[in-house]
This record gives C-alpha cells, sequence and structure tokens, in this order.
C-alpha cells in the first residue's frame, strides 16, 4: 500500500515510523527539511520537502497512485486542504487531523466524505474520552472495549497480598479462568505469558474478560473500586475543556490555570460544575490551599510533560487517590509508569490508533496500539479454511509473540483456551509484540 503522509511532526513521524516497519510504502513530505532528517536511523521511507497543499509537490510524490493521504499537519486548515486535492487529484482515501469537533458531527462527517475527507480524527477529544474513562474505572491503567464491547481489556497494576499475587498461571482455578491474561509488563518489558509463568507484586497484567466478569477483576488485584466525586484538574488545555464537559454534571471540578487571561476565558467555556481557579498547580502550597488533599483524583494536562509529571507525584503524596498525567514526550512513558502515575495519555498513541483502525482491511475491524504494552491488539474475522479454524489452539503453532484473548461467535462473547476451536467467521482477540500482527493475520485468512 503506498501512504502519503505530511506533516512531519510528532504525530505524523511516529506514524511513519510504525507503517514503514510494515512494509508499507510510505512517503512522509513537510515543509521544513530538518524535521526530514532521519539520518542514522533504518526507517525505510522517501522523505520530501514540500507542501501538501501545492499542486506540484502532490504531483511530484504520484498522489494519483496513491492508496491514503494522511495529513497531520499542525494546521487544521492545510490539513483539510490537502484531503481535498489529494482526493481529487486520484488519491483513493484520505485521512485529516482536526482541531474542531463541529467536523465530527453526523451530518458534517457526510458533508467533508462528499469533499474527498474520508475521515477525520480530534485527538483531543479521543485523549478527553480516555481521561473520563480512566476517571470512572479508578483501579485501572487502562481500559479499551473489543468487539463492540462484548470483551474488554484492562491492565491494572497488582498488589502485595492480592489472591492472584505470586500465583502462576496454571495454578488458576476454574473458576479464575473467566478471564484470560493475555500480558505481563515488568521492570519495564512486556511479556506474552504461558503457563509457567508468575505474576508478581509490581506487576501490571492486562486480562481480557466480558462483562459479566468485569467486577471481580479488583479484588483479584487487590484493588478497590470506588466513586470518584471531586477532582482537580492542572492546566485550561483543549483536553481539559473536553475533558470537564465529558464529565458527569454531579461531579466537583477545580480547574487551575496559571496564566490569568486564559483563567479568565475558561469559566464561559465550561460547565457549571467547574470552578476556575488562576494557580498554579506545579506550586505545593498552591495544590494545599486548593484543597488537594480532599481530591478523589487529579488531572494533569498543560502542554509540559515534565510538569504533568512532576504535579502528579505530588499530588500522589497528598492521598489523592487517582492521578491522570497527559505524557507527550514519548522518552518519559516508561518512567511516569515507574513513578506510579495510575493513567498516561498520549495524543501522539491515540491519534496514529485511531488512523490504524482506519488503516486495515475489512476482515479486521479494528486495532490499537497499546501504549502502556508496547503490543498491537486487533480483532480478525476467521476465514473459513483458514489454518486458525483445523484444529484446537493448543494444536496451533502461533507465531512468536501472539496470543489469542478472545473471540465473539455469533454475538456471544467467549474465552478461549487451549481446546478452543475456532469456527469460520469468529470475531478473535489477538494481542502481539514487536509488530507481529501481520505474521499472525495468516493464520485468519
Amino acid at each position: 500500500m503506498k501512504i502519503v503522509i505530511a506533516g512531519a511532526g510528532a504525530v505524523g513521524t511516529h506514524l511513519a515510523k510504525l507503517l514503514s516497519a510494515e512494509n508499507q510504502d510510505i512517503v512522509l513530505m513537510d515543509t521544513d527539511r530538518e524535521r526530514l532528517n532521519f539520518s542514522g536511523s533504518n526507517i525505510e521511507m522517501i522523505t520530501m520537502v514540500g507542501s501538501s497543499t501545492s499542486l506540484s509537490d502532490l504531483t511530484e510524490v504520484d498522489i494519483k497512485n496513491t492508496d491514503l493521504f494522511i495529513g497531520v499537519t499542525p494546521d487544521e486548515s492545510v490539513n483539510i486542504t490537502s484531503c481535498l486535492l489529494a482526493s481529487n487529484m486520484g488519491a483513493k482515501k484520505t485521512f485529516a487531523r482536526i482541531d474542531n469537533y463541529e467536523y465530527l458531527l453526523p451530518k458534517n462527517i457526510a458533508f467533508f466524505k462528499n469533499l474527498g475527507v474520508n475521515a477525520m480524527v480530534y485527538p483531543e477529544m479521543l485523549a478527553a474520552k480516555e481521561i473520563v474513562s480512566a476517571i470512572q474505572r479508578p483501579w485501572i491503567q487502562m481500559w479499551v472495549e473489543l468487539c463492540n464491547g462484548n470483551i474488554t481489556l484492562v491492565g491494572v497494576k497488582i498488589n502485595e497480598g492480592a489472591p492472584l499475587a505470586n500465583k502462576f498461571l496454571f495454578d488458576l482455578s476454574p473458576s479464575e479462568k473467566k478471564f484470560h491474561v493475555v500480558a505481563i509488563k515488568r521492570n519495564g518489558i512486556t511479556i506474552i505469558p504461558r503457563g509457567n509463568h508468575q505474576m508478581l507484586p509490581g506487576d501490571t497484567l492486562f486480562f481480557t474478560t466480558t462483562k459479566d466478569f468485569i467486577n471481580d477483576i479488583p479484588t483479584l488485584v487487590g484493588k478497590k473500586n470506588y466513586d470518584v466525586k471531586n477532582i482537580m484538574i492542572m492546566g485550561g488545555s483543549r483536553i481539559a475543556i473536553r475533558t470537564c464537559q465529558y464529565l458527569p454534571s454531579d461531579v466537583n471540578i477545580k480547574l487551575l490555570e496559571s496564566d490569568k487571561e486564559k483563567a479568565q476565558k475558561l469559566v464561559e467555556k465550561v460547565p457549571k460544575n467547574v470552578t476556575v481557579f488562576y494557580d498554579d498547580g506545579r506550586n505545593a502550597d498552591s495544590l494545599i490551599q486548593e484543597g488537594i488533599s480532599d481530591m478523589d483524583a487529579f488531572i494533569a494536562v498543560t502542554g509540559n510533560s515534565e510538569a504533568n509529571i512532576l504535579a502528579s507525584m505530588a499530588a500522589k503524596r497528598f492521598g489523592v487517590k487517582k492521578t491522570v498525567a497527559e505524557v507527550e514526550n514519548m522518552d518519559y512513558i516508561s518512567m511516569a509508569e515507574n513513578l506510579d502515575i495510575d493513567t498516561i495519555i498520549n495524543k501522539k498513541l491515540i491519534t496514529v490508533n485511531n488512523i490504524y483502525r482506519f488503516l486495515l482491511n475489512a476482515d479486521v475491524s479494528s486495532i490499537k496500539t497499546l501504549m502502556v504494552a508496547n503490543a498491537d491488539v486487533a480483532e480478525i474475522i476467521a476465514h473459513p479454511n483458514s489454518k486458525i479454524t483445523q484444529k484446537e489452539i493448543k494444536k496451533i503453532t502461533l507465531p512468536k509473540n501472539v496470543t489469542l484473548g478472545g473471540l465473539v461467535r455469533n454475538g456471544e462473547p467467549l474465552m478461549i483456551d487451549g481446546n478452543t476451536i475456532v469456527e469460520p467467521y469468529d470475531q478473535v482477540i489477538v494481542l502481539c509484540l514487536d509488530g507481529a500482527l501481520k505474521e499472525a493475520e495468516k493464520l485468519f485468512q
């Protein structure tokens, strides 16, 4: 597949690296030559200094023979215009990063499709929805609904003394096999476990399970569920505004913004249950003054990853149970996890996840690149006569770093064990490490 990506910023570069690793034909273009300097790396892609709104530059990248054009520059209008031009010059599909949620209203989506913009992503809106999900389920690090919500993938850290702590997977009783441990993250390394793997305190376990048993997991890992009623948010960003709008109206929210003019404008943009303070959340005295010790959750979404991490650590010291930090610097993510920040939000990966789902063929309904697990999760339909349907799972040699997390058959979710036989048209959850997804897909074709 030939893919042209316009915008060599954080999102475009990250996406280009991932796609080039899958042997896609990638062209990355940007007006800034410095952003296209990948000397010393092993990235296999073509770079071009040029403008995606230039007809001659689009002609030079052979846009008429492009399968997918992706506009992810920082400028929404450039992305939209580029997609319109690319589509009318022959690109089969286009995808734009936007900053205006109104474009995603059903009537407007149809309007843009008619113009040639096939799909759009608003990273701040998606990030806000992930934050709300984390607040509604404070015991988790990660929550992903798969197969239209029939199967849930949950990431949670296991506490000392928890029922699952120090157990081996082959020790699990039948009653505990209502879920499947698809991955374990330990000391920054993710593994796909086998029966002889032990679950240790401090590990982050990734479970697949169904709605019927999801409420059993907190107890198994030594967690308690609780209602979040008092929330403090640091930073009056667009993510913060959207988060305030998406959270229930019966929660009390304190929003701290260090820019006076911005704080005054925020008052007009947030719901009535939000109180805006002109204050700096990076200052411990300010946190105390605004009642940090009475908060159930603390959310740091300034544009500064370091400030978000430090403020979340301070909130933990003041006794806040749930912390959420926006960490855009990829190098800081593992460090933030080790510092016991409960949930980490990264717009780049959220945007890439959304584009991945758009990219895959019709047989793979979605794929999510899990930030905390360094893994790909896909929902794959099993074709008739495919290798995966010919015998029990235990008799099939799965590719290295691949595991199956569950399946949906005729609308009913099922956990998978060694005796399971996948039937044609089953929708199967597949988790892969180290880019093994393409190899795993071959089993289902």
